[in-house]
């Protein structure tokens, strides 16, 4: 039985952030039926649609990878018997996810106080960009909005050109917390009896990647400086161009430093005051420039050989290329096929929580629009051919 098969997910979301939550519990094997609007669907499946490179049959990357493992029924919500059939689903449901702006829930007639009258066991979810409470809980927001607001790209890049992650930290953090926060009020549903509605804030995401740095900042009142990939304590830790690519070096305690400098022939390095962290903070520019001048003679291999087997903690910086054919993330199980609904397989990522009690992971294609209107229909309420043939006919259902 897979982790979370008794759980079943009515699934609102549209773009990165909720469908990337739901993923995460549809991977673990919670039944997630995808509740899309008829005609065109979620937004997120327009996305690169029309990019031959990167969509099979007009599915885009997106949808393709988001999608995976899910169900779709086409609900139009603004129908009245649609909402009627939505609530019906409620009834049924363990779990409602949505990543709308702030209040649009409620003009829907779907936020958690209505949901909770017709299940009090339901745990809702919302996803927005700076949570329901609060001055900017109105404030439209995307992956860099809650990037640049969290604090985070103020140390990222130099102090003249902050960058944003390049990989959409705001918007999977969100997903992330909301998967976090869906399992917790499931548990805490298994003592109380009774649902409740977790509240996420992208921006509230990013504040807490901040860790141990906002503990640094309001205990000394300065802020941290951009610096790239080097480091405000360790020296060296950062990255080095080698002839054929590059390579990170991190160097964060005295006896590596010692190793690091007799491994490397850099004796001239190794003074007295350079054994201890202070020293070499201090001397920093000086090291960088030796350690950098060194790292660039020799290829990628000649030092992950080296200094690998010694102890020392490096790494290649890897393209996506060597990442997604690394034979460690083989052995993971890191990368896996999944199939479009026409039966072409697509690699995608794999799920990343490993369980031992559930080895065996499986990943379904991403549903069509609709595809599972009536199965769904017909498994969860019982309804018959002649009652969905009724709401197609008026419109509510696809």
């Amino acid at each position: 039985m897979k982790p979370l098969e008794h759980i079943k997910v009515l699934d609102l979301t549209h773009m990165l952030s909720g469908p990337y939550a739901t993923q995460l519990l549809a991977d673990l094997g919670a039944e997630t039926i995808k509740i899309e609007p008829p005609g065109q669907g979620e937004g997120t499946r327009r996305l690169l649609e029309k990019d031959a490179a990167h969509s099979v049959d007009g599915m885009g990357a997106y949808f393709l990878t988001l999608g995976r493992n899910k169900k779709s029924v086409a609900i139009d919500l603004k129908h009245e018997a649609g909402r009627s059939l939505f609530y019906r689903l409620v009834e049924k449901a363990d779990v409602v996810v949505y990543n709308f702006r702030a209040g649009v829930a409620e003009k829907l007639g779907i936020g958690h106080g209505r949901l909770m009258e017709i299940n009090p066991r339901i745990v809702t979810c919302s996803i927005t960009g700076f949570g329901e409470t609060g001055r900017n809980k109105d404030a439209v927001s995307f992956d860099l909005v809650a990037q640049a607001t969290g604090g985070g790209m103020s140390i990222t890049g130099t102090e003249e050109h902050p960058l944003r992650s390049g990989i959409p930290i705001g918007d999977l953090g969100g997903g992330l917390m909301g998967a976090i926060g869906i399992l917790s009020a499931l548990q805490a549903r298994v003592a109380s009896g009774k649902g409740q509605h977790v509240d996420i804030s992208m921006q509230d995401a990013q504040i807490s990647m901040l860790n141990y740095m906002a503990t640094m900042y309001f205990l000394s009142g300065t802020q941290p400086p951009a610096i790239g990939n080097s480091h405000f304590v360790h020296v060296p830790y950062d990255s080095f161009k080698t002839r054929d690519g590059h390579i990170i070096l991190a160097i964060i305690t005295d006896g590596l430093w010692e190793k690091f400098v007799g491994l490397t022939g850099l004796d001239h390095l190794a003074t007295e005051e350079n054994k201890v962290q202070p020293g070499r903070w201090k001397n920093r520019t000086q090291i960088m420039s030796d350690v950098t001048a060194l790292i660039a003679a020799e290829d990628n291999a000649f030092w992950l050989d080296k200094l690998q087997k010694n102890g020392i903690p490096c790494a290649p910086v890897n393209t996506f290329a060597s990442a997604l054919n690394d034979p460690h993330v083989a052995d993971r199980r890191m990368v896996v096929d999944v199939a479009h609904p026409n039966g072409q397989v697509v690699k995608q990522v794999g799920n990343p929580i490993k369980l031992s009690e559930y080895p065996i992971e499986e990943f379904t294609a991403p549903p069509l629009l609709g595809h599972d209107t009536d199965s769904v229909l017909s498994a969860w309420l019982q309804l018959g051919a002649t009652e969905l043939a009724a709401l197609r006919q008026v419109g509510a259902v696809q």
